[in-house]
């Protein structure tokens, strides 16, 4: 089992959290890891980001 650094792990949330439109699997995938461990990390340092690629359009 491959291990990371508290740093590593950090940046790879800040990077998911800095990327509205990108999902856990892209950035994962950007990095090299496994969608499944970033999405890990990501519950771990209590991150939250609005669900869905997009926000929703106003009702006309």
């Amino acid at each position: 089992m491959k291990h990371y650094s508290p740093e590593f792990k950090a940046d790879a949330v800040a990077l998911y959290e800095s990327r509205p439109e990108a999902t856990i699997r892209s950035v994962a995938a950007d990095l090299g890891v496994n969608p499944e461990t970033l999405r890990n990390w990501v519950r771990a340092a209590g991150a939250s980001r609005p669900r869905g690629r997009r926000a929703e359009a106003p009702a006309e």
